[in-house]
Formats: C-alpha cells, sequence, structure tokens
C-alpha cells in the first residue's frame, strides 16, 4: 500500500519531535506487529481495503500502536480525523467534535473518525454522549484503551463497538523497528550507529515500541561518538537512558505467572513482608496495578471470607483508589491492602463450600424445590400446595425456623462448614445451634 500522506515528507517532522513521533508508520505495509489485524487477509486490512471502518476499540498494553493504527485506518477510507484524550477532554468538547462531523457528513458527505484514546478514563456521562453519534453513523469511533473494556466501557457503547485485542510487540517486531528507524530516519540514518545489546534494550522496553525508540534516542545523546565518528551505544548507556537495571519479569511470560503465584501464596500464607516484596517486583517489572488488585479482591473472598469480612471491602476499595490515582502512589495503596489481607485471619470455607455445591449441582441436576418455599402467584399453584406450611422466619424466636430448604435429596447436606479463625468462629457457634435445632 502507498504512503497515505504525501503532503508530509517521509520522516521529516519537525526534527525537536521525538523518535517515535519521526519514524511513525505511514501505512500499514509500515506498521510492524499485530499481524493477525492488519497482516494479509485479516481483518483490519481487509475492512480498510473495502473502503470502510466500523466503530471499534483498540485494547491492548501501552506503545503497541493503537494511536497509530487509529489514523492509519482513518487515512485509508479518506474520513476526517479527530482525536480526544480522555484525560482531558470532556462532554462539551465530544460535542464539538459531533457538530463538526454533522456539518461533513451533510455538506461534503465525508466521514468522520473520532478517536478517543484511554477512553476507559471517560465516565459514564461522556461515554453516553457518544451512543447517538455512533449508531447513527455520524461518527465512526475508535477507543483506545489499556484496560479490559469489558469492565471500563459502558455495555450500551461496547455493544456499538467492534473490540479489536492488540498484542505486545514481540522480538522480531521490535528488531523491524530499531531497523526502520535506524535506517529511515533523517537524524539517524547517516550516522554509523552500533548497538552493542540489542537484547537488552528490547527487554527493558517491555513489548512497548514508544519506550524503546525513546530509550534509543536517549542512549544516543548520552554516548560520545568514536574516533572515526560511529557511535557504540553500550549496555551501560542504555541502563542510563532507562534510568533502570532490568528486572527480570516478563508480563507476558513465566516469571509473570511464578510472581503472581508466590505473591498470592504469601498472602495466603499470612506473610505481609514476602506479600509486598512479589508485589513490588511485579510492579517494578511494569505489571498493571489493577491486575494485582484483581487478584486481591479474589483473595479476600477466597482465602479469608467470613474469617474477616472487612478484606473485601478493603481490597474492593483499593481496586477503585489506584483507578482514581494511578501509578505510582497507587503502590501505597497496593502495599496496605497487601499487608492487612496478609495479616488477616484465613478461611477458604466459603471457597470450598460453593465449589461442592457446585458439583452437586451438576451431578444431580434440577432437583425440585421444596413445595413450602415455593412462590404460589396463581390460584392454582396455591391449589396444588404451593408455599403452603412455609414459616416466615422473623415471626419466631431467634429469627429463625427449622423448615428445610434444601431439596429432599440434599436435606442433610453441609456446604458451608466455618472454621474456627477470627469472625467464622462466632458464625460457627451459631450455625451449630441452629443445626441442632433442625436435627430436633
Amino acid at each position: 500500500m502507498s504512503d497515505l500522506f504525501p503532503n508530509e515528507p517521509r520522516q521529516r517532522a519537525a526534527a525537536s519531535a521525538p523518535l517515535a513521533e519521526r519514524v511513525r508508520p505511514k501505512s500499514l505495509d509500515e506498521f510492524f506487529g499485530q499481524h493477525h489485524l492488519v497482516g494479509d487477509g485479516k481483518s483490519l486490512r481487509l475492512m480498510v481495503e473495502g473502503g470502510e471502518i466500523v466503530s471499534m476499540i483498540l485494547w491492548g498494553p501501552p506503545g503497541v500502536g493503537k494511536t497509530t493504527l487509529a489514523r492509519l485506518l482513518a487515512a485509508y477510507v479518506h474520513a476526517e480525523f479527530s482525536q480526544l484524550n480522555a484525560v482531558a477532554a470532556g462532554v462539551k468538547d465530544v460535542r464539538e467534535v459531533i457538530a463538526a462531523a454533522e456539518k461533513n457528513l451533510k455538506r461534503f458527505h465525508k466521514r468522520s473518525v473520532l478517536f478517543i484514546d484511554e477512553i476507559h478514563r471517560f465516565n459514564k456521562a461522556q461515554q453516553d454522549a457518544l451512543l447517538h453519534s455512533v449508531e447513527e453513523g455520524i461518527i465512526t469511533l475508535i477507543g483506545a484503551t489499556t484496560e479490559n473494556p469489558s469492565f471500563e466501557v459502558i455495555s450500551p457503547l461496547l455493544s456499538r463497538c467492534q473490540v479489536y485485542v492488540l498484542e505486545s510487540l514481540g522480538k522480531d517486531d521490535l528488531n523491524a523497528i530499531l531497523d526502520h528507524a535506524l535506517q529511515n530516519d533523517e537524524q539517524l540514518s547517516n550516522r554509523k550507529i552500533q548497538i552493542a545489546d540489542r537484547e537488552f534494550l528490547m527487554l527493558l522496553s517491555g513489548g512497548d515500541a514508544r519506550k524503546l525508540l525513546n530509550g534509543l534516542e536517549t542512549a544516543l545523546r548520552l554516548t560520545a561518538p568514536n574516533a572515526d565518528k560511529s557511535i557504540t551505544i553500550t549496555k551501560q548507556k542504555i541502563e542510563e537512558a532507562f534510568q533502570r537495571k532490568l528486572t527480570l519479569y516478563d508480563k507476558e511470560g513465566e516469571q509473570h505467572y511464578d510472581i503472581i503465584s508466590a505473591f498470592i501464596k504469601s498472602v495466603r500464607g499470612s506473610d505481609p513482608d514476602a506479600a509486598i516484596y512479589w508485589m513490588a517486583r511485579m510492579l517494578d517489572g511494569g505489571e498493571d496495578p489493577k491486575f494485582i488488585a484483581r487478584r486481591m479482591i479474589v483473595l479476600a473472598s477466597e482465602d479469608i471470607g467470613n474469617a474477616d469480612p472487612y478484606a473485601l471491602t478493603l481490597a474492593t476499595s483499593c481496586f477503585t483508589a489506584i483507578d482514581y490515582i494511578g501509578m505510582p502512589e497507587a503502590r501505597i495503596v497496593l502495599s496496605q491492602t497487601a499487608a492487612y489481607l496478609a495479616s488477616c485471619p484465613k478461611s477458604n470455607a466459603s471457597y470450598k463450600a460453593i465449589e461442592e455445591a457446585w458439583a452437586d449441582v451438576r451431578n444431580l441436576p434440577n432437583l425440585p424445590v421444596p413445595l413450602h418455599i415455593r412462590n404460589a402467584p396463581t390460584k392454582l399453584m396455591d391449589e396444588l400446595g404451593y408455599s403452603k406450611g412455609y414459616k416466615y422466619g422473623h415471626d419466631f424466636d431467634g429469627h429463625f425456623t427449622e423448615q428445610q430448604y434444601l431439596p429432599d435429596n440434599l436435606k442433610n447436606k453441609l456446604y458451608y462448614k466455618p472454621t474456627e479463625q477470627g469472625r467464622e468462629k462466632d458464625i460457627l457457634a451459631r450455625l451449630n445451634a441452629w443445626w441442632k435445632k433442625r436435627q430436633r
């Protein structure tokens, strides 16, 4: 495919622009990565070759080409392109873009693409403002997000968009991006540049092309030329450029699973120091703080449960708080929550209860509901004995009755078996007293 921006001199963005901007792809053939979407015969390439694009959400980690891809898609279908950042934009900005898009459509029959970066940061009102225009085709929406759109984008808007998942860039893609920059950027192509440890540069970039190119550019500034005016970028200069040494943590590989496992088991094992250490390893390696927070919400129920019901409240509040404030301050909230969860009394009784009940539901499907606890909204149901003999618990001493609630086949089954840990000790005593009454 040819250059989509013929009026822009190739590789001649403003000299002061960052390298990542100067070498931004001008066509899908220059776009590295995401072969499952833009490769020959793949969905997005076929879409633009047909001259049409649909509203979509591009979901993927930072620096994998979401913004570039949105620009390219709009250019291929000759649409007006507008960009908003959800952090800075409000409903007023959205409405202004929509008004301009309506004018373009009516007067010039030209389509408009609205690209919203970090769309997960739009609140419900801001997202609602897009619905009508997307549905009517006034704008084609392309939203970019690093967060799961199922959680962050309202259902009505999500149902009007196709979700495309972008992947972290692999070694081959990063190598291709490096070569392309060194060979095609006007400021770099006429210099003899050697990178002593490409592997190290790519590891520090974490699959993020922008981070890779910014790191390369900074390392170049820190490196003095050799006698022959060539430049050799050493591992030390790469470390200086990134202002850090490599933390061995691959968000997509074995280290990801090993370290989150170590974190979970440290909390379950009541070791707050180990939990905070493994959390620090994840955060330093670039892990998404929300991933850690979600795991703690699960932990709070699975491993603590009713031994300390407040654990779930705190874990849920932690997720909300880090969404509000972001990194680096989010690390403090994460640390507080991990320390509390690890220090709590532990019980997996609720987890075991649902697993056992689920197994019975699958092995003994469709057991009938006892008649006395069925609903009787019609006269026929009343005549058939629905709800007959039901005892309203609040009418009895202790707000408790001995009546049966489980199906006959399971009437003596115990799923929830509280431990004597924390507040479950009180629950256990109460349930034991009720159980004895039922047996009588």
